[in-house]
């Protein structure tokens, strides 16, 4: 009897889990009201059985309970139940299969008139392109991605030239209008899904795959990467922004294309050494760093880097935070170069200084060395950085920098701002550093990635300090 009165238990409490969960579906922003259909379809039918599966198990829990002298009666065939049991799982099969067979045929049939647009994942980030005036995308190919061509365009394919490149992670969409998403993989398998638009599909290394949907709702939608694809998995987030068409039009004049993109002016060190005096003052001559201004070592850093950190100074990413007081110091500074050409110059002219040789900070270089293997992936196995993980070069940072800038991270001083997309992600991964010790031992093991001024290479290598 204990046992039946549990399994209707069970029955009830699913029941009224289900309607009153608040897991349930994202608010729907696309046309495909067909797929929450026939997932509805299936969880109905699936519904259905459960109960009726288990009801019936707790009837015959309590109808052929144990009773003293009762003996059982074997039947070894029912050939009419077996019959109906044959054709009442037919049916409910075919009822889950026929509407999703239904929806996928349309799912893999795009309009005509879809905008073509192109998402490229990679660890751990999403880029995009979209075609030009001729409508057709160029031939592209992994092995000719560079800091210059990240998206790997083949140079010599004039259909190319003119394809948009979204170097970002987010994309504008046009409202009530049909987008095909061509999914292609740079590294390794990873999956791209925006949950209110029901569209979900994998990205797999050397072919290339689609989706397609309408967006029928104004705004900002998440893309997720939704198969394991490393370490950084958590935090490979994408963004959609969906536009009237008027905004959307202003959005898409602004971008630029590949021929464009590759003729973009190299900077000139005369002109950046005038640009860069008024630097100087807080980061040294010669890019050095000076820890009693709180201004870090520039020296070494690669120029795309420095570059999108004073964007995001001049846009109100950093140095707007609460706490972030150095920060704000830069705000008013980075105002002084906005010109493209001007900053070009200017980080020419950083580029030409020599890297630091930092003071090493006692630490656990064992402990650090431990901790910094989640570090590594993005930012190289001896911190110099790696351009296609949009990680910056660390080894030559000073240890007061590094650590007051983990710190930051950690809570969300830094990183907070909902358009800081790198920042939120190097957010998450500090949470990793369990303490200031962490923190202290990580950023030893870091400054213990070079030689050191005034140490010997068996003295950066001790594993504890």
């Amino acid at each position: 009897m204990a046992i039946t009165l549990i399994i209707l238990l069970l029955i009830a409490g699913s029941v009224i889990f289900h309607f009153t969960s608040v897991w349930w579906f994202t608010p729907l922003a696309s046309h495909w009201s067909a797929i929450d259909t026939t997932i509805n379809i299936t969880i109905w039918i699936t519904g259905v059985v459960f109960i009726a599966v288990n009801l019936f198990l707790a009837y015959a829990i309590y109808r052929y309970r144990y009773k003293a002298g009762a003996r059982a009666d074997y039947q070894p065939e029912n050939k009419k139940l077996e019959g109906w049991l044959l054709l009442v799982t037919s049916i409910g099969i075919a009822a889950m299969l026929a509407p999703g067979l239904y929806v996928w045929g349309q799912f893999v049939s795009p309009p005509a008139d879809a905008t073509v647009v192109e998402a490229v994942g990679q660890q751990w980030h999403w880029r995009f392109r979209l075609p030009g005036a001729d409508g057709q995308l160029g031939k592209a190919d992994v092995r000719a991605s560079s800091e210059l061509n990240p998206l790997g365009l083949d140079p010599n394919d004039p259909a190319g030239m003119d394809d948009l490149i979204i170097d970002s992670h987010e994309l504008v969409l046009e409202l009530n209008k049909p987008v095909k998403v061509l999914l292609r993989s740079n590294d390794v398998l990873h999956n791209f899904a925006v949950p209110q638009f029901r569209v979900k599909m994998d990205l797999v290394p050397g072919t290339v795959s689609y989706v397609w949907f309408i967006p029928t709702v104004v705004g900002q939608f998440d893309i997720l990467c939704e198969e394991l694809c490393g370490i950084g998995h958590f935090a490979m987030r994408g963004r959609v922004l969906v536009k009237e068409s008027d905004d959307y039009q202003q959005w898409l004049a602004q971008q630029q294309s590949y021929r464009q993109y590759q003729a973009r002016l190299a900077g000139d060190p005369e002109f950046g050494k005038a640009h860069y005096q008024v630097c100087a003052s807080c980061h040294g001559a010669q890019g050095e760093g000076n820890q009693a201004l709180h201004a870090p070592a520039l020296a070494g850093q690669s120029g795309w880097y420095l570059k999108r950190q004073l964007r995001a100074y001049q846009q109100g990413l950093r140095g707007n935070a609460e706490g972030d007081v150095f920060g704000a110091q830069m705000i008013a500074m980075a105002q002084l170069v906005r010109d493209e050409q001007a900053i070009n110059h200017l980080l020419a002219y950083i580029g030409s200084f020599n890297p630091n040789l930092v003071q090493a900070e006692p630490g656990n270089l064992h402990n650090g060395q431990r901790l910094y293997r989640n570090c590594s992936y993005c930012h190289g196995r001896n911190g110099e950085g790696i351009f296609a993980m949009n990680a910056p070069m660390l080894h030559s940072l000073e240890p007061w920098y590094l650590t007051r800038q983990l710190d930051y991270f950690k809570r969300q001083i830094r990183g907070n701002h909902p358009q800081d997309f790198y920042g939120a992600q190097m957010s998450l991964m500090a949470q990793s550093l369990h303490s200031e010790q962490d923190i202290a031992d990580v950023v030893a093991y870091i400054n213990s990635l070079q030689p050191k001024a005034g140490l010997t290479q068996g003295d950066s290598n001790d594993s504890e300090r």
